[in-house]
């Protein structure tokens, strides 16, 4: 299984998420400048399209990166605190024949001071027109990062019902 992940303004994949996430599959997490390139949505579209990705994960700005990345390869998707409503550094995005992917599940932390859960959940009210499959998980108590244990505990719950629901 190839998996996708993207990280957010200015991170990059841990050594110690990489080391779970790699029971799963191929991992590839490419660094990306956000504040460089405002067409990081469609360089990752061009670089990935011919590895066909059956997993994309993201983060912050990559969860917003990766809520659109998904939906062009059509493949589930783990987005964690996704920046969807809103974000610091202005990113364009391209024509994407679908308005959702299959899966996605959608991890955010109450406590969180960077990205307004509110404002993500009012982003993907909007999106319930095109019918998706969201998972949504809400952390009271969760701040911005993710700390070891919650990734686990998210990617095990994902994986399992992807396995579940036989979607890859």
């Amino acid at each position: 299984m190839n998996i996708l992940y993207i990280h957010g303004l200015n991170g990059s994949l841990s050594p110690e998420k990489r080391a779970l996430l790699e029971p799963y599959g191929e991992i590839f997490s490419p660094a990306i400048d956000y504040e460089s390139n405002p067409n990081a949505i469609a360089t990752l579209i061009t670089t990935y399209k011919t590895r066909a990705i059956d997993i994309v994960m993201g983060s912050s700005m990559g969860g917003f990166t990766g809520y659109y990345v998904s939906n062009m390869f059509q493949c589930p998707a783990l987005l964690f605190n996704p920046a969807l409503a809103e974000r610091s550094v202005p990113q364009n995005l391209v024509d994407i024949p679908h308005p959702t992917s299959v899966y996605k599940q959608i991890v955010l932390g109450t406590k969180d001071a960077i990205v307004n859960p509110k404002h993500t959940l009012n982003f993907l009210s909007e999106t319930l027109v095109f019918h998706p499959h969201y998972n949504l998980r809400i952390h009271n108590h969760l701040a911005h990062r993710i700390p070891l244990t919650v990734f686990k505990d998210e990617i095990t719950v994902f994986f399992k019902h992807l396995s579940d629901a036989n979607y890859t």
